[in-house]
């Protein structure tokens, strides 16, 4: 394996990014709130009964 730096392993050159998962695990956790809060509405509005 190619290393372009001569201070990391081959280990650590195959780790990802931690920065970038943490930002998506943080954007996709912040959809799914989002769907399920719409979702919760609609079922709220759609049960009550017209005034």
């Amino acid at each position: 394996m190619k290393t372009y730096d001569p201070h990391k392993s081959a280990t650590e050159l195959r780790q990802a990014s931690s920065r970038k998962m943490n930002s998506r695990v943080l954007a996709m956790s912040l959809i799914g709130v989002v769907i399920a809060l719409v979702v919760i509405y609609i079922i709220y509005s759609i049960a009550m009964p017209a005034a």
